[in-house]
């Protein structure tokens, strides 16, 4: 999408030549004149003294030359995007149950989906996708002690329990709209097993329970659930 950091008042910006098919390990940061800016790694004053370190040249020309094809093809990409992105979301919340969008429909990136389903653990949902042929995220981040959920989904509202039935999906050039049924065919399928396993769905009843268990059980409850 079309950025310009005078018109958008950005102070910094920084990018990865990966994300517009560029080389992995170069990226590139704007700080705008005037923002302070802690230096990190010392030693040779390269980069104006902010990034010591011999530069990556096959890198920077990697990058360079992928943001300029970026640029060239910034309309036709961004509408390839958004009618596989918009047809995801349609038949995605329309085919299977307690099925979300994180976030706005109209404020997104055009390449973006970030569904939520509820009832399911994010990493198995994956893992199960990774065997389909689809490479996915989730919005739950393991740690050596505890899994807590995006802070990010927590700070739109989003509770817990449903931040780890998260679920994003990036659309490149590679992707087609013909690929749009197969993925949602798979992510219903893997998502209809999981609630099978998942304590939080009741599966007579096809309906999320995880509410139940936000809050501490009373010892009255327990008997109950």
């Amino acid at each position: 999408m079309p950025v310009d950091v005078k018109d958008q008042n950005i102070d910094i910006l920084s990018l990865s030549g990966h994300k517009i098919n560029g080389p992995k390990g170069i990226g590139a940061i704007y700080i705008k004149k005037g923002v302070r800016f802690e230096v990190f790694m010392h030693g040779g004053g390269q980069e104006k003294g902010l990034r010591s370190g011999t530069e990556n040249m096959p890198g920077i020309v990697g990058l360079g030359k992928a943001a300029e094809l970026a640029r060239e093809n910034l309309e036709t990409r961004m509408q390839h995007n958004k009618e596989i992105r918009d047809a995801l979301i349609e038949k995605v919340t329309s085919q299977i149950k307690d099925a979300y969008v994180n976030g706005s429909l109209e404020k997104r990136l055009p390449n973006n989906v970030h569904f939520r389903f509820s009832g399911i653990e994010g990493e198995s949902l994956i893992l199960r996708l990774d065997n389909e042929g689809i490479d996915g995220a989730t919005g739950s981040a393991c740690s050596t002690h505890d899994l807590k959920g995006s802070h990010v989904l927590a700070a739109i509202g989003v509770k817990p329990a449903l931040s780890h039935g998260s679920l994003r999906l990036s659309i490149g050039p590679e992707n087609s709209i013909d690929d749009v049924d197969y993925i949602v065919a798979s992510i219903k399928k893997v998502v209809d097993y999981l609630r099978e396993l998942s304590p939080l769905w009741d599966n007579e009843t096809d309906e999320y329970i995880g509410d139940r268990f936000e809050k501490p059980l009373e010892d009255e409850d327990i008997d109950r659930y």
